[in-house]
């Protein structure tokens, strides 16, 4: 769903972009089968995907209401409504938003939560980035290093303990939306 040309010969990126959107937006949507089974994938990704020791709870990418969890929502709504509603016709996530709260596929509070857990995940890991020097995407637990983290993502005060339960409170609720829109 997120294909789009960055690089070489732009009517070929074109054409190419054109053919996907007969896949990635199906004429009828799709069917309940397909539902179905991008449900148990979904499933199988959160059963296996999660790094050995990671925290469902904190882990920014594949966690609890984390920016997957965000991202399959939005998708699965985009594959079951893009024949209908062209707005859904977009790959960033935050637009795709907007165009489902228009559309009013879920409830605008829902949408509302959604994003703000995408936010909160994105400005989570890009600080972890900051703190760490290297690409990772679990928060770590209180001391120093989250107090950092908190820092770099803008934290009002700093306050680690306070960052992270705001981080907890922010996906746990967008996690109650993605299993009512998912069933996960």
């Amino acid at each position: 769903l997120r294909a789009h040309a960055v690089a070489g010969d732009a009517d070929l990126g074109q054409r190419f972009v054109l053919m996907a959107d007969k896949t990635r937006y199906p004429a009828d949507g799709v069917s309940p089968e397909a539902v179905q089974e991008i449900r148990r994938i979904k499933a199988r990704v959160d059963a296996e995907r999660l790094p050995h020791g990671a925290d469902r709870n904190t882990h920014t990418k594949l966690g609890r209401g984390g920016l997957t969890d965000i991202e399959w929502t939005v998708q699965l709504l985009q594959l079951q409504h893009a024949h209908a509603i062209p707005a859904l016709h977009n790959t960033s996530t935050l637009e795709s938003l907007d165009a489902i709260a228009a559309a009013q596929l879920i409830a605008e509070d829902e949408v509302d939560l959604l994003r703000q857990a995408w936010l909160t995940a994105t400005r989570a890991r890009n600080a972890l980035v900051l703190v760490r020097g290297r690409a990772t995407d679990q928060l770590p637990g209180p001391g120093r290093q989250l107090n950092a983290v908190a820092v770099a993502a803008g934290w009002q005060n700093g306050d680690g303990s306070e960052f992270l339960d705001n981080y907890l409170r922010v996906t746990r609720r967008a996690k109650a939306v993605v299993r009512r829109v998912l069933g996960s």
